[in-house]
């Protein structure tokens, strides 16, 4: 399974690797840490690194390594504004629920 930018996103996202100048896509990954384990982590990659899983939604580059995958896979990633807050929200079938706080899920 994949893991998929909405076209929201993926403009987004494009239009920040334009302005950047440079790079290849979004890495996608998790990481332990939080009350619920596990928290999402975004980064613009300049390269793929060997083990990546590489995917395309929209004309953006989504880079996953493989052992996020097995968290990730499904996963939509939307970019959504809501008054004065934007920012990306992750829609993760795999995901069983989530901290008060927001900032961790697990599993």
């Amino acid at each position: 399974m994949s893991v998929t930018l909405t076209e929201n996103a993926a403009k987004h996202v494009a239009g920040y690797i334009a302005r950047r100048g440079r790079g290849l896509g979004l890495r996608v990954g998790v990481k332990t840490t939080g009350c619920s384990g596990l928290a999402y982590k975004l980064e613009f990659a300049d390269a793929a690194n060997p083990e990546d899983q590489l995917f395309e939604s929209h004309g953006v580059k989504v880079l996953v390594d493989p052992k996020s995958l097995a968290y990730l896979a499904g996963t939509e990633l939307d970019y959504q504004r809501e008054g004065l807050n934007e920012g990306f929200k992750f829609v993760n079938p795999n995901e069983k629920d989530r901290c008060g706080c927001g900032e961790s899920f697990h599993v």
